[in-house]
């Protein structure tokens, strides 16, 4: 029969998930979030009592930062102690959530629109610590597949979802369009859309009472000739690619034109890098819910770690 050790064999080492949660706890403003969201929850008055407000938003963002659905985050917590010590659950006679309470809560956050309140909650903080916004910013959008399959209960795509045409490449799903300020890489809008909607349709709608100065890709070519334009906004657009590779560096004006391409293109890499956080580090490059409300109230948790 196979001896138990007495635990000595434990290791201690600090890991790279560990040292990530030891940092959020540091700079997520917990206590402004949890003000926020506890007047939305139940106060237990019947049945059992529920769990914390900060506990439960503690768990929801943890959700979001390892891409774990609402089964697997309940696993998570039983099976991780990070993941307990983080959301304040780490005694012997704590009662852990099972996933319908996850779900619950989440649903909490969906009804009242609170993922984008948490994401203001986040800026408002920043700019009283004196972080300064300036007048110009960066718009950008990216595509988030979904599945395409109809082999579900109703037999048929996400009708919130939509096909969209890249590099000569069809995807189906939606889109997520932000606005960073271009002083701060703050990202102070985010919207959602089906795929098929043109980045330059979200374009007003994201931006600030402040903005005067947009930077943007090619795609946002017809901005300033939209119906709802503003006059006082400038957008210094990307010249088309097609147009781009015409030029003869050889010419001093062509040249230029390179030149000023190259610098406009370090400006808008600034809307760049959240995306790579919630794609590549927490691993959102599927959508996990049906409904575009769904699906954008989900980005808004992973996108305001990158402010912090």
């Amino acid at each position: 029969m196979k001896q138990h050790s007495l635990g000595l064999g434990v290791t201690a080492k600090r890991t790279r998930r560990s040292g990530f949660l030891d940092e959020m706890e540091k700079v997520v403003p917990w206590a402004d979030l949890v003000a926020l969201v506890s007047p939305y929850l139940p106060e237990g008055k019947r049945g059992r009592p529920p769990l914390s407000p900060e506990s439960m938003l503690r768990i929801h963002f943890m959700q979001q930062w390892f891409a774990l659905n609402d089964p697997a985050m309940e696993d998570a917590l039983h099976y991780m102690p990070v993941f307990r010590e983080l959301a304040g659950l780490e005694g012997r006679d704590e009662r852990l959530p099972d996933e319908s309470t996850i779900l619950r809560f989440r649903h909490v956050l969906e009804k009242h629109q609170l993922a984008a309140q948490l994401l203001q909650a986040v800026n408002d903080l920043l700019i009283a610590k004196g972080v300064m916004l300036k007048s110009s910013t960066v718009s950008h959008a990216t595509l988030i597949t979904a599945p395409s399959s109809t082999k579900n209960k109703s037999g048929e795509h996400d009708p919130a979802k939509k096909r969209s045409r890249k590099c000569q490449l069809w995807y189906f799903g939606m889109k997520c369009h932000i606005c960073v300020d271009i002083e701060t890489d703050l990202i102070h809008t985010v919207k959602g859309s089906s795929g098929a909607v043109n980045d330059v349709v979200k374009a007003y709608s994201l931006l600030r009472e402040i903005d005067r100065e947009v930077f943007a890709d090619a795609g946002y070519q017809a901005a300033a000739k939209r119906p709802d334009a503003k006059k006082d906004v400038n957008w210094p657009i990307a010249m088309r690619p097609v147009k781009r590779r015409a030029l003869d560096p050889s010419k001093p004006v062509d040249a230029l034109i390179e030149h000023l391409g190259h610098l406009g293109a370090r400006i808008r890499a600034r809307a760049e890098h959240p995306f790579r956080v919630v794609k590549r580090q927490f691993g959102h490059v599927k959508v996990r819910y049906r409904g575009l409300a769904k699906d954008t109230a989900h980005l808004h948790a992973p996108l305001a770690l990158p402010n912090l």
